[in-house]
């Protein structure tokens, strides 16, 4: 019997181990990622899956680095200041909280981050966005990666315009897949133990319900473990955070804050998927250092 080359045993070998999920972030702007930091970290570092991040805005508003001004030597509180140099170095920041996060892939969509506010109809109409390159790029985006998941904000009434915008282009690009295996879509938040937030749908878009048959999937970053419980997964979110040094503001209220990472299923999906994303955080739970 001849014998196979040492490569093509090692190749059968490898073949043969099961590969992590697949995960697409569609967010608006960099720190988005800063609501479900440690459930990428394990899906990435210890599932072995995948991890890419899609950004739709350009990265040139959030004028809060009162601190960062120092160590950036401009003044960060300054909008024209800020519109200048804030694409560059937010997009850094990103890539460096990215490193943590293991993020392979970054798509920049480059979409003007314009101003704060709530209403969401002038980017989706391509009043203030150029939705249709958005709509030809995420088809594109999600047509070669062949995600198993897309990670997206809570688009509910609360929300930054672009906030909400960004989660409908990822969950009507969802609806325009033609692939037989569409990415299961996830809508992100952190929370506090015992909170009351409940969300079922965005008034005027369907496409936003929640199913009711699905619970909210939760993930306790703050579960101690290790010597005298001193350690937790809390660390992770605080380095991604850190990352993001021109938001030394907001990033300051949010420091070691949020015990959970909660993440709504929505109805298009199907109840048939339910099962699928069960078995996703019973993994997570499950490795690295198990949490309850």
């Amino acid at each position: 019997m001849k014998s196979l080359p040492l490569f093509a045993l090692l190749t059968g070998m490898f073949s043969g181990f099961a590969q992590g999920p697949k995960v697409l972030i569609v967010t608006a702007h960099p720190d988005d990622e800063t609501m479900f930091p440690v459930t990428v970290f394990k899906i990435t570092r210890e599932l072995k899956g995948i991890a890419d991040l899609a950004l739709i805005t350009d990265a040139s508003g959030g004028f809060n680095g009162m601190v960062a001004s120092k160590y950036y030597g401009m003044n960060m509180l300054d909008s024209v200041v800020g519109r200048k140099n804030l694409p560059l170095i937010r997009k850094k920041e990103m890539m460096a909280a990215g490193e943590i996060l293991g993020i392979g892939n970054y798509f920049f969509f480059d979409q003007i981050d314009d101003y704060y506010n709530r209403n969401e109809k002038p980017y989706l109409q391509g009043k203030n966005w150029d939705i249709g390159y958005i709509e030809r790029r995420l088809d594109a985006v999600l047509a070669k990666g062949q995600y198993d998941f897309i990670f997206c904000l809570i688009p509910h009434e609360g929300q930054h315009a672009h906030h909400k915008a960004s989660s409908l282009c990822a969950l009507r690009a969802v609806q325009r897949y033609k692939g037989p295996n569409p990415p299961i879509v996830l809508g992100g938040q952190a929370a506090n133990k015992g909170y009351t937030f409940t969300f079922s749908a965005l008034e005027e878009y369907p496409e936003t319900a929640i199913s009711p048959a699905a619970p909210v999937f939760e993930f306790d970053r703050s579960f101690g473990f290790g010597e005298d419980n001193k350690h937790s997964y809390m660390i992770v979110a605080d380095w991604v955070k850190a990352a993001h040094k021109s938001q030394s503001g907001d990033m300051n209220q949010s420091m070691h804050r949020g015990e959970l990472e909660t993440f709504w299923y929505f109805a298009l999906n199907g109840e048939k998927r339910i099962p699928e994303v069960k078995q996703l955080f019973e993994n997570l739970k499950k490795s690295g250092f198990p949490t309850k």
